[in-house]
């Protein structure tokens, strides 16, 4: 039996695409272990699945000061120690690193023990913990074409990102009867993140009168972000967060709103869903959602507001340009490069652990 590691944490963005392999790697008769931190946000993401856990110390690399930065780096040679025993006694035949800065001891310690290491790149520019990574692996899997010129030549394939099956079998029956909606009108989808996004929940719900006379609109706007004042309102419904029924939001929706993060924008993709991109301002991030959003609209996937640019003339003007042309847009992501993201990366799994 050939046996693989994951890796990679610190965020749900560095585990649910792992999560997504998993259905195959299982079909294929791997045995799958996971290398997380000692109680990061993989390990209760990964504990549904029955894969075994193991955890090691974990540091974060800063650009900034902190006093941490003095510690870190010794939880970091801490968790190389950890890791390189862990490999040495499962004997992996791959590991396979999402990121985040768990991975970068996992990496090396796999590099050390000789064992191929496949890292994942979701934005536009390698984050600092697969800058460290990329060296120490055999192939580096990205989403955009623009990274293939940013990373070693030979080691850059051009994947797209594994999502979530699950979400490709929505039922748009169950979704209207949900929001009790009706089929007069087509759907907007609003998604902000599981934290909402202030910004574009502002600027949806001061464009809500004239939105409402073409749409029907669901608004995903983050904990504690509903507005109560406007749960009344026909056509309008509002959730704080959706898990399960994700998948059916989306086979009822026409067209989406969203932030740009890597994985959530491959979703779209994948789904073949016309999108407005709001990414997230530089000055709250390093910028990858903008270079992100860009990227995807160059491709005719989507169309883009910047945060600054974001106004009530703005947002009608894009909504209604989306929908008028979203079969445009449907066919630029039918004729992608990214078709079958989890194919082409299991393909590269198999093709190292056989080496």
């Amino acid at each position: 039996m050939k046996r693989i590691i994951l890796t990679g944490g610190g965020t749900a963005g560095h585990v649910t695409p792992n999560i997504a392999l998993i259905p195959k790697l299982r079909e294929l008769g791997y045995d799958i272990q996971y290398i997380g931190s000692y109680n990061g946000i993989e390990k209760e993401l990964i504990e549904p699945f029955g894969i075994p856990y193991h955890g090691i110390s974990s540091g974060k690399l800063r650009r900034y000061f902190s006093l941490q930065n003095f510690t870190d780096p010794f939880r970091v040679i801490k968790g190389f120690g950890e890791a390189r025993k862990l490999i040495k006694g499962l004997k992996p035949d791959v590991i396979f690193s999402k990121g985040g800065f768990v991975s970068v001891p996992v990496v090396l310690a796999g590099k050390r023990c000789k064992v191929p290491v496949i890292i994942h790149e979701s934005d536009m520019t390698p984050g600092l913990a697969n800058k460290l990574a990329i060296p120490s692996a055999v192939k580096v899997c990205c989403n955009f074409p623009e990274t293939l010129d940013a990373l070693p030549e030979g080691k850059a394939v051009l994947t797209g990102s594994p999502i979530r099956q699950e979400l490709l079998t929505g039922d748009k029956d169950a979704a209207r009867k949900m929001c009790g909606f009706t089929d007069e009108k087509p759907v907007i989808l609003i998604i902000g993140g599981s934290l909402g996004a202030v910004a574009v929940n502002e600027a949806v719900r001061a464009a809500l009168p004239e939105l409402l006379k073409q749409f029907q609109i669901i608004h995903l706007c983050g904990k504690g972000k509903v507005d109560h004042s406007l749960k009344e309102i026909k056509g309008y419904c509002q959730f704080e967060y959706i898990k399960n029924e994700l998948r059916d939001l989306f086979a009822l929706a026409d067209v989406v709103i969203s932030r740009a993060g890597a994985n959530a924008i491959c979703e779209l993709l994948a789904l073949r869903k016309p999108n407005l991109l709001i990414p997230l301002s530089a000055r709250a991030s390093r910028g990858d959602q903008i270079l992100n959003a860009h990227s995807f609209e160059r491709q005719g996937f989507s169309l883009v507001i910047e945060e600054e640019q974001l106004t009530n003339a703005t947002l009608l003007d894009a909504v209604h340009n989306l929908y008028e042309n979203r079969e445009q847009f449907i066919n630029a992501m039918h004729n992608s490069g990214q078709q079958d993201p989890i194919a082409t990366i299991i393909g590269l799994i198999e093709e190292a652990a056989i080496k």
